[in-house]
């Protein structure tokens, strides 16, 4: 019997729910079994009084743009720890186990990972994935991935001095030392003010750069673009309207929509032993 193989990983730079990436969702969608089964997790934004209609919004964008495919949605209510709407809580994240795509979207990168780390719904997450689920992450959630994670709101709002807090680490146990940055050339700031990589700025993320391990590998993507990751195949795809940058010791190589390169690009990767 063949070992099941991880499922894909999609992560957007922005726009998960801009006309644009319905193309990006069809695209992974064919490559599922059908019935589409998508479990959204609210965590990230689990902070927000209306999380619900943060989570709803992808709902509702799957619903009518993805129509064709006859999604069944379910939006788990995961939001804060130690209480009813717990991560931690066996009948809220139950649907899990009947997803064949799990979708985490905006928020907090901090939040998230203060609520889902070592919790029962990441397990299952995990657990999914290497079962052959794919996984769709986008902004907040993209970057909380990563083994190491910008804290956003806490240096562009609270004026933190430049520093990473440890991640949730999803491409790790694959051997993967991984930091995800979307937004990567966002321009919301004009010609005033630099808001590029993840509303950081060039100069202050050169200053985070310098702090983060060598081994590490930087992942920038841009707005209103995903990169998909194919563990199985070994393989990462880009589309959308931009690009992926890749920041790997002194190197640093764009990927343009519509190409694929080869995994290894991100660092070595290897099998999880099912044992």
């Amino acid at each position: 019997m063949n070992n099941p193989e991880p499922g894909l990983v999609v992560l957007f730079g922005s726009g998960e729910i801009a006309p644009g990436a319905q193309s990006i969702y069809d695209h992974l969608f064919r490559a599922l079994a059908r019935p589409i089964r998508l479990a959204i997790l609210e965590t990230p934004a689990g902070f927000e009084l209306n999380s619900p209609q943060v989570a709803g919004r992808i709902a509702d964008y799957v619903t009518h743009h993805l129509q064709n495919y006859r999604p069944d949605i379910t939006v788990i209510p995961a939001r804060h720890r130690d209480t009813p709407f717990s991560p931690d809580n066996p009948s809220i994240v139950e649907p899990l186990l009947e997803s064949n795509a799990i979708f985490l979207g905006p928020g907090s990168p901090t939040y998230a990972i203060r609520h889902l780390r070592n919790s029962l719904a990441w397990h299952m997450l995990q657990a999914r994935h290497r079962l052959g689920n794919a996984i769709i992450m986008a902004s907040a959630a993209t970057i909380a991935s990563s083994a190491w994670a910008l804290p956003v709101y806490e240096i562009y709002k609270v004026g933190e001095d430049p520093h990473w807090v440890p991640g949730l680490n999803l491409f790790g146990p694959f051997g993967l030392d991984l930091v995800f940055v979307p937004h990567w050339d966002n321009r919301e700031g004009g010609d005033d003010l630099d808001t590029s990589r993840a509303f950081i700025g060039r100069s202050r993320f050169d200053l985070l750069r310098d702090q983060l391990p060598d081994e590490t590998t930087i992942v920038g993507i841009d707005e209103h673009t995903a990169l998909i990751i194919d563990i199985a195949q070994k393989m990462c795809r880009v589309m959308g309207r931009g690009g992926v940058t890749i920041l790997r010791e002194e190197a640093e190589q764009v990927h343009a929509s519509g190409t694929n390169f080869p995994l290894a690009e991100l660092g070595h990767c290897h099998d999880i032993d099912p044992e």
